[in-house]
């Protein structure tokens, strides 16, 4: 259950979003969901930017402590909704309290989530919140929205800090991998939900800032639109005030991937100590490459189905074993073709055996990703 601090603000678990009071609800206008962590004097000043253009707000403290409840209080004062956590449950957590706490006391409005930092301005929260809403027709007039994601992308000049231009650069690659999607800034915190998808993201993976991206590639993999509106680029202190830690939070981002990397360089051991004992014992490439690719592919189709891909397991096994036979019958004629021209040319067996295994590997993913594993 929800408690009452002697400072008037309610503390809630993510067990206990629901127990808040219905809130009155005046608008079918999207809420400003912000999760916040430890945050400074510039989630005050946001609040207060947002309630001046008569936006509601819920803020989602994710656990910060007594420490700062001077600020949410300012916040609250200043006209939000201020929703505690106990503990601290990453930002992936924070936001779907959040949208649960929106579906409950604002039924039927959408949510534009930003970020605590003031790195979103009220302005571009307020054009991401119009285009989602439908209320941003150049004639003013209101129109119905797809069900599409809205996202306020940023442009990534010289002005922006190294290690977010690469890491832009990088998940923007992995997202094209993982879901067939291209987006100008895959790590954008300004997204509108509408009121249709909020059950579909409260059902998204991830406690941290994985739980973003993961968005972004479910979102791509089951054909949801995602609409990209450009916002102000802004970065204080060299973006000092965000709690993204690189290389942690980036490796949970890149999970999927990398869990499909290790079960293919399982794989690729595999088929290369058959294939070089097999060489070895005078068989003919076409025979040795043949076996090695059967034995790793068994192997390879399991680990995948069970562990790699999400949702693979409800795939038909018997539609999703053909697939996948169909699919290692075309690597292996390409894998055959391929070395025998890198043969030809005189590279090394095994410098020959890697190079066409990783030129296969993008190929291979995104077939077992979109035909092979594909949901019933």
């Amino acid at each position: 259950m929800a408690t009452i601090h002697p400072r008037g603000v309610t503390t809630t678990s993510s067990a206990s979003v629901l127990d808040a009071p219905h809130a009155s609800v005046g608008s079918s206008r999207a809420v400003v969901l912000i999760p916040a962590l430890e945050p400074g004097h510039e989630l005050v000043t946001l609040v207060a930017g947002l309630v001046d253009r008569d936006i509601d707000v819920l803020v989602v403290d994710d656990g910060s402590g007594p420490r700062y409840g001077a600020v949410f209080d300012r916040c609250r004062h200043r006209g939000a909704d201020v929703m505690h956590l106990e503990d601290n449950e990453g930002k992936g957590g924070a936001l779907r309290a959040g949208l649960l706490r929106v579906r409950h006391t604002h039924p039927g409005c959408g949510v534009v989530t930003a970020d605590a930092d003031g790195q979103h301005t009220p302005a571009d929260i307020g054009q991401v919140r119009d285009v989602l809403d439908g209320t941003a027709a150049e004639d003013g007039a209101r129109h119905t929205p797809d069900h599409e994601i809205v996202l306020g992308v940023r442009s990534f000049d010289h002005d922006v800090p190294l290690r977010s231009r690469l890491g832009n650069l990088a998940s923007s690659w992995v997202l094209r991998l993982a879901a067939g999607t291209t987006l100008r800034d895959t790590q954008t915190g300004l997204r509108g939900v509408p009121s249709e998808l909020l059950a579909w993201a409260t059902e998204i993976p991830g406690d941290r800032y994985e739980y973003e991206y993961a968005m972004l590639v479910r979102a791509g993999r089951e054909n949801i639109r995602m609409r990209q509106v450009p916002i102000a680029t802004v970065y204080l202190d060299q973006n000092a005030a965000s709690h993204f830690r690189p290389v942690r939070d980036s490796l949970r981002v890149l999970a999927p991937v990398l869990a499909f990397s290790v079960s293919g360089l399982l794989a690729f051991a595999v088929d290369t100590a058959v294939f070089l004992v097999l060489a070895k014992l005078g068989s003919p490439l076409w025979l040795a490459l043949s076996a090695a690719r059967a034995l790793s592919a068994s192997g390879n189709f399991l680990l995948n189905r069970a562990f790699v891909f999400t949702g693979a397991r409800s795939s038909h096994l018997m539609l999703a074993a053909v697939r996948y036979a169909v699919l290692a019958i075309m690597t292996l004629a390409a894998g055959v073709l391929l070395m025998e021209a890198l043969d030809d040319r005189g590279m090394p067996l095994l410098a020959a055996k890697t190079v066409t295994d990783l030129v296969l590997f993008v190929v291979s993913y995104s077939v077992q990703r979109f035909v092979v594993f594909r949901s019933r």
